[in-house]
């Protein structure tokens, strides 16, 4: 593929929220840029996006120093005032953090001090306190999160499509990608079309290491995908609002939580537990290839030698819903396990250096003509505007656009 003229300026691998947030981005920066916009699936957000809780993050996990905790936090408030201008369904509803043991009260307190370093406003509850927000319940103490809401992503990744006035090609798989640094980018697809860009935005989410080495470039990372399963819960009105545990700050999951959604039913979830493939939403669904890609990272071999036991507990509970309903019922008691119906799951895209260490923070990198998104799980979905200037910014620079 020779690389001549040009289809478009920029063209984005990926219709999920960051993918169709990124053609937003470039189109309000810079009006007249022309963004096409490419995507496996035959509509916008049907992976990571659309297979989520649907939580706008307020951002208190997160290092203050992180990209995470800068774009959750204003993403947040974006997200909000985004949804309430376009009239998609969201609701700012807070969430309890709840600490169920002793040993999760130190961890609970540095929660609020981080919550402070990053400017969440904070509450922290005793028992009694606790009861007020949720009667059903128990914990020996908690921190309220007023910021924290729900929203409709999906809707949310369809409206940025349509606001971007980007060209949106659904049904189409990159496979090939040529690159001249002097000069652009070329993209074969599925379709048999070829695509000539200036500019290359890689927002392939699960794919993106793929992608990455397609256009020639090393990732340094590779995604790991781990599957969450989620319940929903028969008798939704046992939950009031949102409901988390204390995390383990040795992982980036938060744990079984409890999630009232802008419909009104109550998710339950997720765990996570490897999966056999990169869109492995149920045990049942094996790719060859991409297991042998998880297995012969040496990252996913450190990992499982580090954290076996946490893994193997995550599996237990995957296995049985018996045990499932016992996590959750830490934190409220009066779940059954006739309570829990199968809800779908979803498969976070986890990158993983050499080492084994799990990538904790957004990860953006640039080669030549090129902008790599490869690490972007949650709070991706309620970060997505600044991500998306972010990106945009960079892409514009290859264009020689430096003011966005």
């Amino acid at each position: 593929m020779r690389v001549t003229g040009f289809d478009c300026d920029v063209l984005v691998i990926g219709g999920g929220i960051v993918g169709l947030s990124t053609a937003y981005a470039l189109t309000q920066a810079a009006p007249g840029t022309r963004v096409t916009v490419l995507e496996k699936e035959d509509g916008p957000a049907r992976h990571q996006t659309g297979r989520n809780s649907g939580v706008i993050h307020s951002g208190i996990y997160y290092r203050p120093d992180s990209l995470k905790a800068r774009y959750a936090v204003r993403g947040a408030a974006e997200m909000v005032a985004f949804c309430a201008e376009q009239g998609i369904p969201h609701e700012v509803t807070g969430k309890l953090i709840v600490a169920t043991e002793r040993t999760e009260l130190p961890r609970l307190h540095a929660l609020v001090q981080r919550g402070r370093e990053n400017g969440i406003p904070v509450r922290e509850l005793g028992p009694a306190q606790i009861a007020e927000y949720e009667p059903e319940v128990r914990g020996l103490a908690a921190i309220h999160v007023g910021t924290t809401g729900v929203c409709d992503y999906p809707a949310v990744a369809a409206r940025l499509g349509e606001l971007s006035g980007a060209e949106i090609r659904y049904g189409t798989e990159v496979v090939r990608i040529s690159r001249r640094p002097e000069t652009g980018v070329a993209v074969l697809t599925s379709t048999g079309a070829v695509l000539r860009a200036r500019a290359l935005v890689n927002c392939a989410g699960l794919h993106c290491d793929r992608v990455a080495r397609l256009a020639g470039d090393d990732p340094g990372v590779r995604i790991v995908p781990f599957r969450g399963e989620y319940y929903d819960l028969a008798r939704p009105g046992l939950v009031k609002g949102l409901v988390y545990p204390v995390p383990d700050p040795a992982f980036p999951f938060l744990g079984v939580h409890l999630t009232r959604g802008v419909g009104g039913g109550v998710h339950v979830g997720p765990n996570a537990v490897p999966a056999a493939a990169r869109e492995g939403y149920d045990w049942r669904t094996v790719r060859p290839a991409e297991l042998a890609s998880t297995l012969t990272w040496p990252g996913s071999w450190r990992i499982a030698g580090r954290h076996w036991r946490y893994g193997a507990g995550e599996i237990h509970r995957s296995l049985s819903r018996r045990a499932f309903t016992e996590a959750v019922r830490r934190l409220l008691p009066a779940v059954e396990e006739s309570d829990l119906h199968p809800a779908p799951s979803g498969v976070r895209a986890q990158a993983v250096l050499r080492d084994g260490t799990l990538v904790d923070d957004f990860l953006i990198r640039e080669a030549p003509r090129t902008i790599h998104v490869l690490n972007a799980p949650s709070p991706a979905a309620t970060a997505s505007l600044p991500i998306g200037r972010e990106v945009a910014r960079r892409a514009l620079g290859v264009l020689g656009v430096t003011r966005v």
